[in-house]
């Protein structure tokens, strides 16, 4: 099960002021499936009401209901080996998102696999995370106990050209569990927790967190 607070503490670093995303990259789908343009930038450089936007999409994944529209799965460990997503997801996270060639085979993967009535967006932002350390009574020290690095994916219906709209499904990966990072699972989010995009589950290879 996913931990609340867990993920009200990243979301609450999500502002202009205490941002710590290091880059965005993205690319776009037209209504018939087709790759539209892809960027892939250092989130600072995009101007304060683009930082703004991009932040309020990012948000929406680990700020959603937890254990309902945002659930935890697992990658067995059969899948956790070379040439599968589990692998692409860590080599991308591990480069910051800089490498173009892993950016372009994940969008490869996606659009193969995802179904959507219009044109979409794919967006995933990297994110470093000094984790500041807790004492006994939950209060926090200053030193860190950990650097988490992670990735949120946004796949956002397109509202205008090049608008991306609210996600209809994402992930944040790895997962935060305990206030650490845990490679091992995936936080996978929808927005209708009733009609989830079970192609996306399929092609992350992933099983449901057992309860």
């Amino acid at each position: 099960m996913i931990n609340r607070e867990d993920m009200l503490e990243l979301t609450r670093r999500m502002t202009l002021s205490r941002t710590s995303f290091t880059r965005i990259a993205g690319c776009y789908v037209d209504r018939d499936g087709d790759f539209d343009g892809s960027f892939n930038t250092n989130f600072l450089k995009l101007s304060s009401p683009e930082r703004t936007k991009k932040l309020a999409l990012a948000k929406e994944i680990p700020f959603s209901a937890t254990n309902v529209n945002l659930k935890k799965y697992e990658f067995p460990e059969a899948v956790r080996k070379p040439g599968g997503m589990w692998q692409l997801l860590m080599a991308m996270n591990e480069c910051g998102l800089k490498n173009d060639a892993l950016m372009d085979t994940f969008y490869d993967v996606i659009m193969e696999n995802y179904h959507a009535s219009s044109g979409y967006a794919i967006l995933v932002f990297h994110d470093r995370y000094d984790i500041p350390a807790k004492a006994s009574d939950k209060e926090r020290l200053w030193e860190s106990e950990e650097v988490f690095e992670y990735m949120i994916c946004a796949i956002c219906p397109l509202s205008g050209e090049y608008e991306p709209g609210k996600p209809e499904c994402g992930f944040l990966f790895p997962a935060f569990t305990d206030r650490s990072g845990d490679p091992n699972h995936i936080a996978v989010f929808h927005a209708d927790a009733e009609r989830t995009h079970k192609e996306l589950l399929k092609t992350l290879n992933v099983i449901p967190e057992k309860e």
